[in-house]
């Protein structure tokens, strides 16, 4: 009896010390804080800006409330291509706007977001991310710059906007419009056009003063949000020039401070958004492309013809582009991948 006392006694001493073990680690794990402050481009009242705030409200719940986001919206801190090294240098903790906005580092960075023209969906590109190796790939480049890529959120394929016909490439001869930095300005102007690299926040004043003749800003969707068709009465759709991919990007020090159950919460956030951004703006665009022709919108669909003369400057400035050793090696990843699922020979 003695013996079999002491069993249960010492059973019951481990059992309750290995409770209060668990119950201690688990207090210790829900008490664990992050703390982020992150900047988009975007401001709250477009469908991206929007989705953005989801995110927030997904990963707050998820957290159980111990990951804690502070959204600015609208390049509210810094412009949006000095978000990256505002978040490096500690006036942010993350980046969500897109890896092109790099370029200046490395022409890599053209290769973060955005084949223009490679990737025939976001699905494709969301495939690379997913199941080829992109997260690996993009943080290669990422990490060297005291950063780590998070995710991806692609709206879908950009629509440009003119305040003149955009109907083909002849077109394009002499066509004074915003840009973002990267590859797309050497592609528009091996065509003829007079691409003008500006902020993204400052698209519409130049737009409005005549400064440029249209802009490369985002998707039909978006560029409603933004007024831009108040403006500009000419648009392409669907989209073909571009197909950027937004990123969240944190600093490397804080991601690396962070528990792994934060990071996984914050990936797999990212990964929903992805998912809501892309659905939801296929449907917006759809219904945009509508309301805009009836608002006295010319929307153009470029002919095969056409598009075979952009994919052909395209191809043709990818390499001129991919001048560094990590650029090569990017755009590489990229077209193994797709040469591996038949997309191109």
């Amino acid at each position: 009896m003695f013996k079999q006392t002491s069993i249960t006694i010492t059973a019951s001493a481990i059992a309750l010390a290995l409770t209060a073990l668990t119950m201690g680690t688990a207090q210790a794990q829900s008490t664990e804080k992050t703390k982020l402050r992150i900047q988009t481009h975007f401001g709250p009242e477009t469908l991206s800006g929007s989705l953005a705030a989801e995110f927030i409200e997904d990963v707050t719940a998820m957290s159980d409330g111990n990951i804690e986001i502070e959204m600015f919206y609208t390049g509210a801190v810094v412009k949006a291509a000095e978000t990256f090294d505002a978040a490096v240098t500690g006036i942010l903790d993350c980046d969500m706007t897109g890896g092109a906005y790099q370029v200046g580092k490395n022409p890599a960075f053209q290769f973060t977001g955005d084949l223009n023209g490679g990737y025939a969906s976001p699905y494709q590109q969301y495939s690379w991310l997913l199941h080829g190796g992109g997260y690996d790939a993009l943080n290669k480049l990422y990490n060297p710059q005291e950063m780590e890529f998070v995710g991806w959120w692609i709206p879908g394929p950009e629509s440009l906007v003119s305040t003149k016909p955009i109907s083909g490439v002849a077109d394009l001869k002499g066509w004074k419009f915003r840009a973002p930095p990267g590859v797309i300005t050497n592609i528009f102007d091996n065509l003829g056009a007079s691409p003008i690299v500006m902020d993204f926040n400052e698209i519409f004043t130049a737009l409005e003063t005549g400064i440029i003749d249209g802009a490369d800003a985002s998707t039909i969707a978006n560029n409603v949000g933004l007024g831009l068709y108040d403006i500009g009465k000419h648009t392409n759709y669907p989209g073909f020039h571009s197909m950027p991919a937004d990123h969240l990007a944190c600093r490397k020090d804080i991601w690396d401070e962070m528990p792994e159950s934060h990071k996984r919460i914050m990936k797999v956030g990212m990964q929903a958004l992805a998912l809501k951004t892309t659905t939801k703006q296929d449907i917006e665009m759809q219904k945009a492309a509508s309301e805009m022709r009836a608002n006295g919108v010319t929307l153009y669909t470029w002919s095969d013809e056409e598009m075979g003369k952009y994919r052909a400057a395209v191809a043709s400035t990818w390499k001129e582009y991919a001048t560094t050793p990590e650029a090569k090696e990017l755009l590489g990843a990229h077209l193994d991948f797709l040469k591996e699922i038949g997309a191109v020979e």
